[in-house]
């Protein structure tokens, strides 16, 4: 039983981990600029919703040709694009409260996709999405093959994402501009980058990758649309940052850990039906965030150091 119990559970946790890991990554990109966005629930949301709502219209819940869902997928991000550059205006051009607006944006975001999904679909939905399916011949490699080699197409390209996104941040002019607008942003328009520029692409980046966060979870992981799908991931992918330490690798490791906790407690549950204590589990996943950030005191010395800071070239705030 335990054997069957960690195999279910590591290879749930390589799945689930997908949405978490794509969303803190987008995160990392608005707050390495100097961006701190409470919103990306909201936007995961919107991404979830316009991600199912596009073959929900064109077929239903019958099958769909496979570039429908792709499109499904674009949608939600380019969704979420539209909704980080609307951010930026706010925080930006207006240089609005980042954690207010943040939690406006959340509340936005959340409350349009659930006006939307009952004026177009009403109730509970379901849809055939993007299916699993087996690498030939290394899926059958004992433990390893069940754990590695039996997820959809999206699930490797998000987990691609990782070098790619730390490429991006370390390796690219593009990447040193955003690093150095979210630590220094005079000393960087002194130089001629563009600060306010550079944070809008920042967030549009970040929120492009929120989207297709949510997008995943109705597409690859629900087959549907409800109200609390995203159920706190946005808040988690933040938290997710300063455990990682504003880092690509540290924030993979980080979502492994969240969502190896919780695939573990619904494994649990399953095999162990006579647990009494499943609110304790339902909890623990959350609970070890809020531990491991109480104890990682020395991460905030890698953030940003103009993190939350509007940035106004005339004077200096």
């Amino acid at each position: 039983m335990f054997v069957d119990i960690m195999i279910n559970t590591m290879t749930l946790t390589v799945r689930f981990a997908v949405a978490l890991l794509i969303a803190s990554l987008g995160e990392m990109y608005n707050q390495k600029a100097g961006i701190f966005n409470l919103g990306c629930e909201g936007i995961m949301s919107m991404g979830a919703f316009l991600g199912m709502l596009v073959p929900f219209m064109i077929g239903g819940a019958d099958q769909v040709p496979g570039y429908v869902n792709i499109l499904g997928l674009i949608t939600g991000t380019l969704c979420g694009a539209l909704l980080g550059l609307i951010f930026g205006i706010v925080v930006i051009t207006f240089r609005a409260p980042q954690g207010i607006a943040g939690i406006g944006m959340q509340m936005f975001g959340v409350g349009l996709a659930g006006t939307f999904f009952r004026s177009y679909i009403g109730g509970s939905q379901s849809i055939t999405g993007i299916n699993a399916s087996a690498i030939p011949v290394i899926s059958k490699i004992p433990i390893i093959g069940e754990i590695l080699f039996t997820h959809n197409a999206v699930v490797y390209f998000a987990y691609l994402m990782i070098p790619v996104c730390y490429y991006i941040m370390y390796k690219t002019p593009w990447g040193l501009h955003v690093r150095a607008v979210g630590t220094h942003p005079r000393a960087a328009d002194s130089l001629g980058i563009n600060v306010n520029k550079v944070r809008y692409q920042s967030l549009a980046v970040g929120g492009a990758m929120a989207g297709f966060a949510g997008a995943f979870l109705t597409l690859c992981q629900a087959k549907m649309f409800t109200a609390d799908i995203i159920g706190g991931r946005g808040f988690i992918a933040v938290a997710l940052v300063y455990f990682g330490q504003w880092h690509p690798i540290k924030i993979f490791l980080g979502a492994l850990l969240f969502t190896f906790a919780q695939s573990l407690q619904t494994q649990i549950q399953i095999f162990v039906p006579q647990f009494q204590y499943y609110e304790f589990l339902t909890m623990l996943p959350y609970l070890l965030v809020i531990v491991v950030l109480a104890f990682n005191r020395k991460s905030n010395k890698f953030g940003p150091a103009s993190l939350g800071k509007p940035f106004n070239r005339e004077m200096r705030v």
